[in-house]
């Protein structure tokens, strides 16, 4: 599937993988791929990302997904549903740092271990991957851009989506910006 990636999407696998490292994650996250796609300068990502506002306000961006990864990655939608049960996770992430410290629901955090290889991609970074390459076919385009993976970000559910959408680049958003919309969601 790699040999089928523009040079950008390449770069955004790779800047993908230096997220991680620099994160000390155990692996490469969604929000990896959204950060290395925040990187990009001169691309279309980076243009929709511009035209969406996204750049004015990427340290909100960060930040909502730096709220989301404390409390052990739930999204917004998720701690919603469990507040209707009854359930306080400001309060349980509140009383769990307070015995254990900033930061202790965070997970996929790696130990002190030392890596001697690349951090491989999680189930929901390779399901991205995978999402890209089908929204390319679903728009006949022969090659996977970094359009196409951002395309993907805004498809799949998560934290990731949820922040994008939360920001104003919904799939629907994206698409418009980059293609004028109403083009195949590639979605399977």
């Amino acid at each position: 599937m790699f040999e089928r990636f523009t040079k950008d999407a390449r770069d955004v696998v790779t800047g993908s993988v230096g997220h991680s490292e620099r994160a000390g994650a155990e692996s490469v996250t969604d929000e990896h791929l959204l950060l290395a796609l925040l990187d990009q300068e001169g691309t279309r990502t980076a243009f929709a990302f511009t035209a969406l506002g996204i750049m004015d306000r990427r340290g909100s961006v960060e930040d909502a997904l730096a709220d989301a990864r404390r409390q052990a990655g739930l999204s917004k939608a998720d701690t919603d549903a469990l507040a209707a049960l009854g359930i306080d996770v400001a309060e349980i992430v509140s009383r769990v740092e307070e015995t254990h410290g900033a930061g202790a629901l965070q997970a996929g955090v790696a130990s002190n271990k030392r890596w001697s290889r690349r951090r491989p991609f999680g189930a929901a970074a390779k399901g991205t991957l995978v999402q890209s390459l089908r929204i390319a076919a679903g728009r006949g385009d022969r090659e996977i851009g970094g359009e196409h993976l951002l395309l993907a970000l805004t498809a799949r559910r998560g934290v990731v989506a949820e922040v994008l959408a939360d920001h104003g680049a919904t799939y629907e958003a994206v698409e418009r910006v980059m293609y004028g919309g109403g083009a195949a969601r590639g979605a399977g």
